[in-house]
């Protein structure tokens, strides 16, 4: 029997998890570190990066981005109150967050500025080829699959990737000084909010992960969101390596989504 979860431990200690949660976890890190030790990062946190490879990022990630809060309208439509629980908690928390994300939005364009990427480029620009996996797989995924799988995917998986990548950068003065003094603040406003070690939101999103799915889910639904974990670390991994190499051929490898 499948029994409701409650967590009566701390929000961002793993072991206050169901154990299928911890499992998945721990299934997934492989896949998360291809992302968080992406040579892209020591790149840029050595002031390294070209401009192009600046650009390459600037426009690439700027789909996800700007399109990040309607993935989230996109599970909230899935939701209704009073169903359950889970879905309680998903609602309340989808409503707060999404507003959130349209600031992060123009933050990101004050980073872009700051790079030396135009406004104007970022918009309207064509985003360098393969750099659309991951845009494609957040709008997949939130559209055409459950509540469970659209959250793990965007909310867990995406979220709680970049809060780990945006610390490195950050953490950099090498990289802050490549902004211009008048405006640097502004600049890095984008980073300094995804590099908060308090950030609690992936954690959140695992919270009602657990919450809608229970202590002891069907297996085959743990495989599936496990898979859908794993291929939002993929997309992350194969736009970083568009940023580095925009001219490398892509090798088909995403996870199947069983």
């Amino acid at each position: 029997m499948n029994m409701p979860f409650e967590r009566s431990g701390p929000l961002m200690e793993l072991a206050s998890y169901p154990h299928w949660a911890q499992d998945m976890v721990a299934e997934c890190d492989p896949v998360k570190q291809t992302v968080v030790d992406h040579e892209l990062w020591g790149i840029m946190k050595a002031a390294r990066q070209n401009k192009t490879s600046t650009r390459n990022f600037m426009v690439g990630i700027w789909p996800v981005i700007e399109r990040f809060p309607s993935y989230m309208a996109m599970s909230l439509l899935k939701t209704q109150y009073g169903r359950s629980v889970g879905d309680d908690m998903a609602r309340r928390w989808l409503v707060r967050n999404i507003r959130v994300e349209q600031n992060h939005a123009e933050y990101w364009l004050h980073w872009a500025e700051g790079a030396g990427v135009e406004r104007d480029d970022v918009l309207h620009g064509e985003a360098p080829a393969g750099t659309d996996a991951l845009a494609k797989w957040c709008e997949e995924v939130c559209a055409n699959d459950s509540l469970v799988a659209g959250m793990a995917a965007t909310n867990y998986a995406v979220e709680g990737a970049t809060g780990e990548w945006s610390q490195i950068l950050y953490s950099s003065r090498s990289y802050a000084r490549t902004m211009p003094e008048e405006g640097r603040t502004r600049s890095l406003r984008w980073l300094q909010l995804h590099a908060a070690y308090d950030d609690t939101h992936p954690w959140e999103a695992l919270e009602i992960v657990c919450t809608l799915m229970g202590t002891n889910p069907a297996a085959d639904e743990v495989a599936h969101v496990t898979e859908c974990v794993k291929r939002s670390y993929t997309c992350m991994r194969l736009l970083a390596d568009r940023c580095v190499d925009p001219v490398r051929k892509i090798t088909p490898s995403y996870v199947q989504v069983a």
